[in-house]
């Protein structure tokens, strides 16, 4: 049987939050500390300018960000396993967040000139 997309039932405000969390760790990451082995930190996050953002060589909707300051979306990842907040210094993608398959980078992460 193929693996289900999506196993933990992520809502799409959390899968799009998951997706920028992971292009951002990718971009910027940095070893997390001991006590979150594989975890990657970020730590900033980016501040819109207009309706969108730049994440790299990627523009990003501001639309689809609103979940990187939605304390529910972020209880929501932690819940899962997918993130642990250190705030305010950082966010640890965990090493099953970096892995999950969101499915929407191509759909939030456009490649254009700007």
């Amino acid at each position: 049987m193929p693996p289900k997309h999506n196993p933990l039932n992520l809502n799409p405000l959390q899968l799009k939050t998951l997706t920028l969390l992971q292009e951002l760790a990718r971009i910027a990451g940095k070893p997390a500390p001991e006590d979150e082995p594989g975890g990657v930190a970020i730590t900033e996050l980016p501040n819109p300018h207009g309706d969108h953002f730049h994440l790299g060589e990627a523009v990003v909707a501001a639309r689809d960000a609103t979940g990187l300051r939605n304390p529910a979306v972020w209880a929501a990842l932690e819940r899962k396993g997918l993130i642990h907040p250190k705030l305010p210094e950082a966010v640890i993608l965990t090493p099953l967040g970096q892995e999950y398959d969101t499915g929407m980078r191509e759909a939030i992460l456009h490649r254009a000139g700007h």
